[in-house]
């Protein structure tokens, strides 16, 4: 049966949209029908409740961050990594910076709202001492910029700018991480209430008027608005410039649209922007997005009139912390136990979103239910040679080539050829064509050939036409911004429909291959696998680790950080190394400056120096020589972040255990394929030595190029800062 052709976008990663995800996860029979995608420019969203006491040292960042992309993951709900630049309501489109724009036939928007910059501190020169407390991310790295400023009394004042309990917390909490430095907040002392306001005087918090300037470092807590694209939009906002709903939480005149949490505000229930709110409306919310797609009556949701508030600070000795509780006009604290109960409050909260380590005893059945997808759905390497070889392929299985020389006569050019591709490795089908092409773009790039042209083959999952068809303009797009970053062109391919079930989210079903095309002169060389000699170094353009992180994220157990990196890492183009390499020659020798190159996917590092190591004994066995064997350095084998703490925890991709195969080369029974492993000073069976093991078969999607070059050529690579040397052959 076809799936829903609704296609609902949930815009930002606010609190409302965080809650909602959760529900769905707890219960998938909640979830409305059709695919579902979340977008925000980061892969966490912090809990503001407990900022301020991140700010104070009371918390770390991992205790109030939410992982969107793996309760995401949980719910069945695409996710997007990417910044909202707007929305075009006539043709139901959401807008993204430097992608292609997202259908939608329901929207809903909790993108939160940023700070308000007031028209006294818009000189440049002030707004270069200062930063605005929102986003969290940025304003956190600009707090912990301070610190070292913070350590001596005579350090320059900081200015908290705002009148608002946000302001007052925050300078609180500033107050908790720097006992030394002086600390002002820029304020309407007529807007500060009095038990507040001596507790800024206890904690030597000078008050500053409002019309003074900015002289030294500032943090703005001027109030909220929201972005300033939404009023760009046709949708009804409020005289703050919040989006106006009813009652059901759908916007006025736009149905489809529904808008929660700090960019809106109910109509005739006004209510200031804040966390309290956004957690009430999520169960309205995700009710109402299932009816709405099913066509049934929707829920009405009256906000409350007051909301409790409670604000962290200090004792007026410092010794403990105290919070004020404020209902409406009525102020309580400053109290410990009103501290306390806050602490519990908010930790009871983020404790909803906590996904709990797996037992990694079970990690045989994990990998067993929960194929690793990428490169690590390569079939092993022994049934691959086997059935070479059984089918009368002998050469392809002893002589293996990242790409293949395509046969032709009368032409000027010799044109090279190579197809790779796999089942879809992320829930954002723009970001997994630019994924796929980098990829299958790499077999060239280890032959020293740029990419002139590829056609590839896409399956799309069996769900509604308007649904696949949203995949493919996603998929081709990235497609095609791979490949023209490369100067390379998309000339064509092909289309299928799957004929299993389509996962959730449906983006999961994708698989693409492409084949990519490219020349050289005919009196140009390629690299091949088969040229290393005696003397060369080793060289290694990016980490290992691709594998791991990915088995790990699959069941949200990596960290969104490591992620995040790893993520940025891969989704550039290796192309750009080949400029100072391709056709140059040393100058002394006149050889290729490049001995050998492959690029490291699905066998892992070790299973490709197998092919690079078979490839040259063979050729120097046919000239008399002796074989060479490969030197490697454990000390700098470069990895992900991340990733040698999931290999202590017991994570690895499906295809690690056929790779692990290739340690026997480690034991050098094969004089054709022989590796030391030199541990200098890593104490073999330590939990160190067991992560390096595992780095070196791990499977690599958008893996490193390899290379063998002369010393003094591995030097000059070394110094550019990307190439790193790991190894030498003897």
């Amino acid at each position: 049966m076809r799936m829903s052709n609704q296609q609902i976008i949930l815009a930002g990663g606010g609190h409302s949209h965080a809650l909602v995800l959760r529900k769905w996860a707890m219960n998938t029979r909640l979830r409305p029908e059709g695919t579902i995608t979340l977008i925000d420019r980061n892969s966490i969203t912090l809990y503001s409740g407990m900022l301020p006491g991140l700010i104070a040292g009371h918390y770390k960042k991992n205790d109030l961050s939410i992982d969107l992309r793996a309760w995401s993951a949980r719910a069945g709900v695409a996710f997007i990594m990417a910044e909202i630049v707007g929305v075009d309501l006539r043709r139901n489109l959401i807008l993204l910076d430097g992608r292609p724009p997202i259908y939608f036939s329901i929207l809903s928007l909790d993108i939160g709202s940023e700070t308000k910059y007031l028209n006294q501190y818009s000189k440049s020169e002030e707004l270069k001492k200062s930063t605005s407390i929102k986003p969290f991310l940025i304003s956190l790295d600009f707090i912990q910029n301070e610190d070292e400023k913070s350590l001596s009394i005579k350090s320059s004042a900081f200015r908290v700018i705002g009148s608002g309990l946000a302001a007052i917390e925050v300078v609180f909490a500033l107050r908790r991480r720097w006992p030394l430095r002086r600390l002002e907040i820029q304020a309407d002392i007529s807007k500060i209430a009095p038990p507040l306001r001596q507790g800024l005087a206890n904690s030597k918090v000078k008050i500053i008027p409002r019309k003074e300037s900015i002289v030294n470092s500032a943090l703005l807590c001027t109030g909220n608005e929201t972005p300033h694209w939404i009023k760009e939009t046709d949708l009804k906002l409020s005289t703050c410039g919040r989006v106006i709903t009813y009652k059901t939480l759908q916007s006025i005149e736009y149905p489809y649209v529904f808008a929660v949490g700090d960019c809106a505000i109910v109509k005739d229930n006004f209510r200031p922007a804040s966390g309290v709110w956004a957690v009430r409306s999520a169960n309205i919310l995700g009710a109402n997005l299932a009816r709405f797609s099913k066509h049934s009556k929707l829920l009405h949701w009256t906000p409350q009139k007051n909301a409790l508030q409670l604000i962290g600070g200090l004792s007026r000795k410092k010794s403990h912390s105290v919070a004020w509780a404020i209902w409406g006009k009525w102020i309580f604290g400053p109290s410990h136990f009103i501290w306390k109960i806050k602490q519990s409050i908010d930790q009871r909260f983020m404790k909803k979103f906590h996904i709990a380590p797996l037992n990694m005893n079970t990690s045989e059945l994990i990998n067993t239910h929960m194929a690793c997808r990428g490169c690590a759905a390569k079939l092993p390497s022994e049934p691959l040679q086997n059935a070479l070889r059984i089918a009368g392929l002998d050469n392809l299985a002893s002589y293996p080539q990242d790409a293949s020389l395509v046969p032709s006569s009368g032409s000027s050019e010799r044109f090279f050829q190579s197809i790779d591709g796999f089942p879809s490795l992320v829930s954002d089908p723009w970001l997994n064509g630019r994924l796929t092409a980098f990829h299958a773009c790499s077999d060239l790039w280890a032959t020293g050939i740029y990419v002139s042209s590829a056609q590839a083959l896409i399956t799309l999952p069996a769900i509604h036409e308007s649904v696949q068809q949203e995949l493919l303009i996603q998929s081709l797009s990235g497609i095609n911004s791979a490949l023209a970053a490369q100067g390379a062109k998309l000339i064509g391919g092909h289309t299928l429909e799957a004929r299993s079930d389509s996962p959730q989210p449906s983006s999961l079903g994708l698989q693409i291959g492409l084949t990519v095309n490219g020349a050289l002169s005919l009196n140009s060389q390629p690299w091949m696998k088969s040229g290393l000699q005696s003397g060369d170094d080793l060289m290694i353009s990016r980490g290992l680790g691709s594998g791991v992180i990915f088995a790990a994220a699959m069941l949200g157990q990596a960290s969104p950080e490591d992620l995040d990196s790893m993520l940025n890492q891969l989704n550039s183009s290796q192309h750009t190394l080949l400029a100072n390499l391709v056709g140059k020659k040393d100058e002394s020798t006149g050889l290729p400056l490049v001995h050998a190159c492959t690029d490291i996917t699905g066998f892992g590092l070790l299973g490709h120096l197998e092919e690079m190591l078979l490839a040259s004994n063979y050729q120097r066995l046919a000239l008399g020589l002796a074989p060479l064997s490969i030197r490697l350095d454990a000390r700098f084998i470069p990895s992900f972040n991340g990733a040698l703490s999931l290999f202590k925890r017991g994570f690895s991709s499906t295809l690690a255990p056929s790779n692990r195969r290739a340690w026997r080369l480690l034991s050098h029974q094969n004089k054709l394929a022989n590796i030391h492993l030199e541990l200098n000073g890593i104490v073999k069976d330590s939990e160190k030595y067991q992560g390096i093991m595992e780095l070196i078969v791990d499977p690599q999607t958008c893996g490193p190029l390899v290379l063998g070059c002369c010393r003094i050529t591995a030097k000059k690579l070394a110094s550019e800062g990307i190439w790193k040397k790991i190894g030498s052959v003897v």
